[in-house]
């Protein structure tokens, strides 16, 4: 067994359970795909035999067997570009997002967060509508804890991520008649670059995982997972939900 020092996480388990996934012929396209969690979930589904479409920023070196395409989440034009470049779509998932502590309290920087992490999630999901309903396909959005609760620094972020819960509720609504599926999951205090402040002070590093019943920060890896669950057949009757992958965070 192989293990990630400092969080004991056994991987090569965790991979294995991704594997037994299996979405071969199915095309998927990950938002935000190019960093931190997005890259993660674009990782798993080409591991487990997608042909995937990472959308977002310049981040880390390409992953293999997925492919990385630039995009703006607030530009209508260039997301109609890319949708109408894919032979077809099973799954979208919205991982692209944004965090500016403090500063969201200038309403156009408050603003500016909607409109990638909420606004961007309605016009990926209008847009790629007519392909996810030829293929009975399904999304996942990427909420938050502070969905369910505010963040006295960050405004705008909790906002747009109570915004997101409620939105794929509305689009599970809407859209079950299309045969699409539409879900969320709700990621706690997960070691990525956008959390990587609060990881590198020891005071409140501390203070967050004491309340964490898991005592430890959530690894990319460890959301990948549970969204392909939701992709898959195994949760064919799963529509409207929000799933905590908070390591026990809201239940402290």
């Amino acid at each position: 067994m192989i293990v990630s020092p400092p969080y004991h996480m056994p991987f090569v388990a965790l991979r294995w359970a991704v594997l037994q996934f299996n979405f071969t012929g199915h095309t998927v396209l990950v938002t935000g795909g190019t960093s931190g969690i997005g890259r993660a979930i674009a990782g798993a589904f080409a591991e487990a035999g997608a042909q995937v479409y990472a959308a977002g920023l310049p981040g880390q070196p390409p992953l293999p067997n997925v492919q990385a395409v630039p995009l703006d989440v607030t530009d209508p034009a260039a997301i109609q570009q890319l949708i109408a470049q894919l032979p077809a779509l099973h799954a979208l998932v919205n991982a692209a997002g944004v965090i500016r502590r403090d500063d969201e309290f200038d309403p156009e920087i408050f603003a500016q967060v909607l409109d990638i992490n909420l606004t961007g999630v309605m016009r990926l999901c209008t847009a790629a509508k007519p392909l996810l309903a030829a293929s009975r396909g399904s999304i996942v959005n990427l909420a938050s804890m502070l969905s369910f609760f505010g963040g006295a620094r960050v405004p705008g972020y909790s906002a747009s991520k109570g915004g997101v819960a409620q939105l794929t509720k509305s689009l599970a609504l809407a859209w079950a008649a299309d045969g699409i599926r539409v879900n969320a999951v709700a990621p706690g205090w997960i070691a990525t670059p956008l959390t990587q402040t609060l990881q590198d002070d020891p005071e409140r590093s501390a203070g967050l995982l004491s309340r964490t019943a898991m005592a430890r920060w959530g690894q990319p890896a460890e959301v990948a997972g549970p969204v392909l669950f939701l992709c898959s057949e195994a949760a064919s009757f799963i529509t409207g939900a929000i799933l905590p992958i908070d390591g026990g965070y809201l239940v402290g």
